[in-house]
């Protein structure tokens, strides 16, 4: 026999949200409103190495979560030495075009900072209710975020409780730092990543770094190469953002799960 279990919500008007302002954010982006009206999440998603945004604001549209906005966003720095349109979230090569063995991810967390503050505190984001999707690069970016948001947060609050984002979904990015913290992050994190011998499988010691950093950590590992593909390596990111997007019962009456 199904158990239902019935939620009754408070009586709140719908979320409304001013769109994100260009002028605000200093690299091309794609905002695309929930397609149910309701905007009462917001998924951020970051392109891998070599990219732009233009294929993640597709995949966003297409994903059609309910009650979640997107936001694609394009990396800061251009690949040099390249004839088309590929972008990095920070320095990745050296001059003879191998790739540097400690990159720093400065850019990408500043870059992510400057438009955080202004989804928060011009567009009227709840940090509670912005998630980050990321791809490779684009996932080593969001995570090496989220640990900057906690340090930030460590310092200000002592609110362990509190987590200063919504959820981060890592496609096969790893992490570049060892975290050291006095407690874990909060923030929920999905790490979806490849199984040997994939060029892009993650190492024992990343996965113990993700432990060491993340309270809330949970993994994926499924063989193949790249982003999901199939339905069912989608369901792995799927079933994560269901326990994890807010829903807003919009005649504030009451849900049946």
């Amino acid at each position: 026999m199904q158990h239902l279990n019935v939620r009754f919500l408070s009586d709140e008007s719908t979320t409304t949200h001013s769109p994100p302002r260009q002028r605000a954010i200093p690299v091309p982006f794609s905002y695309t409103p929930s397609d149910d009206g309701v905007d009462e999440n917001l998924l951020i998603l970051l392109h891998g190495l070599g990219d732009t945004h233009v294929p993640f604001a597709n995949l966003g549209k297409q994903l059609k979560l309910p009650q979640t906005a997107t936001l694609a966003i394009r990396a800061p720095e251009k690949i040099p030495y390249l004839y088309e349109e590929a972008f990095q979230w920070y320095e990745s090569f050296d001059s003879l075009g191998d790739l540097l063995p400690n990159p720093n991810p400065a850019p990408a967390l500043d870059l992510l900072t400057k438009i955080f503050d202004h989804l928060i505190n011009n567009c009227g984001w709840s940090p509670q209710k912005i998630h980050i999707f990321g791809f490779a690069q684009g996932g080593i970016a969001a995570v090496e975020f989220a640990l900057l948001r906690w340090r930030q947060q460590l310092q200000k609050s002592p609110d362990l409780s509190i987590s200063p984002l919504g959820s981060v979904v890592s496609v096969c990015g790893p992490l570049l730092s060892y975290p050291t913290l006095k407690s874990p992050c909060p923030i929920p994190l999905l790490l979806f990543h490849r199984s040997p011998p994939a060029e892009s499988a993650l190492s024992s010691s990343n996965k113990t770094a993700f432990r060491k950093g993340f309270g809330s950590f949970r993994e994926a590992q499924v063989g193949g190469e790249g982003m999901p593909r199939s339905k069912t390596e989608w369901e792995h990111i799927m079933r994560f953002w269901s326990e994890r997007l807010n829903h807003r019962q919009t005649n504030d009456l009451y849900e049946v799960v």
